[in-house]
């Protein structure tokens, strides 16, 4: 959430700023300006209402003490109404609060300066690539070919037991999966990272706090009853690890790792490009989360895109990372990078992980700050997350780009994790 302060201060930058993520802001800032406006005009009537309150105490209490207690009741009548004037301007200021919050919520985070401009995934900016790209022969098999030929994934099976877009794993395509959440988990270790295990549901406060909520409400699993959300990402409970905390700046960076499941509506996905692994309502993923100083952020981003890139460029996977244009950012991101990886028999590229930068934010709607170290001044942190790595997209690779027939050749890192050098 943007500060309102930022709103007061450079509003005519906010809004031609939010030009490059597509959205025109001019309307939403006008009222919100207008609301808070109005709230403190309210708040310095109720000042001046407090203090003719604590006159009339004052007057009251000396008239008291002079033995006038007949003149008090003017002072008594005053006060009552005094007090009723009170009571119908908080009520009158709770509601234009409530408002300035409204439209605060519909402004999405402002783009760094670097985000290209543009409307669609078309328009993103290619930074560099890497890896070596697949002999692709015409009898090159699809993934979910494969799946069935080596008894891998049945998605006939998880249809029955839930729906459609839940795969079941089977066997040495249960263990590739391991294989994976171990070998990330291990690296982002050796680099660093805290590993942690969080709940896989959250609750409301939780989902806003990331920014999920209210924007992404649609996407989510709601468990109705308990009034829970099922996490789209590990990102969500991570991050709020750190919400309503004040961090000492010695305490920058923290970084966290976590494998979790992830659970997505996916409402309005269709086509070719939800079959297979492509898109699930459930997905295994490894998360890396930072929270850092704001004068470090962006080297920090560099340095998260770097470890990235050398998980994709260990497991022998053809890559591109590309910068997002404005019109295809998140709500909540400053700056976004994408990894995609070739996918040989689908000739196309596969989004396996983002990783951006967040500023201020996620951390205005945590309450997430840190103490200065001199002059122990409260700032808001900044906040970064990133797939190190999503696991279907990085399994369908595997399965289409290292296909022999002999079999699949499992990429040298996952030998100790799997036990096996190739599925047949």
């Amino acid at each position: 959430m943007l500060t309102i302060q930022l709103l007061r201060d450079k509003s005519d930058f906010v809004i031609e700023r939010l030009k490059v993520k597509q959205f025109d802001a001019h309307e939403t800032v006008k009222r919100l300006l207008k609301f808070d406006n109005d709230s403190r005009e309210i708040k310095v009537e109720l000042e001046s209402k407090n203090k003719e309150i604590n006159d009339l105490s004052k007057e009251y209490g000396k008239l008291k003490h002079e033995g006038k207690e007949n003149e008090t009741s003017s002072i008594i009548e005053r006060t009552l109404h005094v007090k009723k004037e009170i009571k119908n301007l908080t009520v009158k200021l709770k509601g234009k609060e409530l408002k300035v919050q409204e439209y605060l919520l519909k402004l999405p985070n402002l783009p760094h300066a670097s985000v290209p401009l543009g409307k669609t995934s078309e328009d993103n900016e290619e930074i560099r690539h890497g890896g070596i790209k697949p002999h692709e022969k015409r009898s090159i098999a699809p993934h979910w070919d494969l799946a069935a030929k080596y008894k891998l994934i049945d998605f006939e099976l998880g249809n029955k037991i839930t729906g459609a877009n839940f795969p079941v794993y089977l066997d040495k395509g249960a263990i590739l999966q391991r294989a994976l959440i171990n070998f990330f988990l291990e690296e982002n270790r050796r680099a660093g990272y805290i590993e942690v295990l969080p709940p896989f549901i959250v609750n409301g406060d939780s989902g806003f706090g990331t920014g999920q909520l209210p924007d992404k409400e649609g996407q989510m699993y709601y468990v109705e009853l308990d009034k829970f959300y099922l996490i789209p990402t590990a990102e969500v409970p991570v991050t709020n690890i750190y919400r309503d905390v004040i961090l000492e700046e010695t305490d920058l960076p923290i970084k966290n790792t976590a494998y979790t499941p992830c659970f997505r509506r996916e409402a309005g996905s269709y086509g070719k490009d939800v079959r297979g692994l492509n898109r699930l309502h459930q997905f295994d993923k490894v998360e890396i989360v930072q929270i850092e100083h704001p004068d470090r952020s962006y080297q920090t981003l560099e340095e998260m895109v770097s470890h990235v890139e050398e998980l994709v460029k260990k497991l022998q996977l053809k890559y591109r990372i590309m910068r997002l244009c404005g019109g295809d950012m998140g709500f909540t991101s400053a700056l976004t990078y994408d990894f995609e990886v070739y996918s040989a028999a689908q000739k196309r590229w596969l989004e396996v992980s983002s990783v951006s930068n967040f500023e201020s934010f996620q951390a205005n709607r945590l309450k997430l700050r840190f103490r200065e170290k001199n002059s122990k001044k409260m700032k808001l942190a900044h906040t970064l997350n990133g797939s190190a790595l999503a696991l279907p997209r990085i399994v369908a690779a595997i399965l289409e780009n290292r296909q022999t027939p002999k079999g699949i050749h499992v990429p040298e890192v996952l030998h100790k994790y799997t036990g096996f050098k190739i599925i047949n």
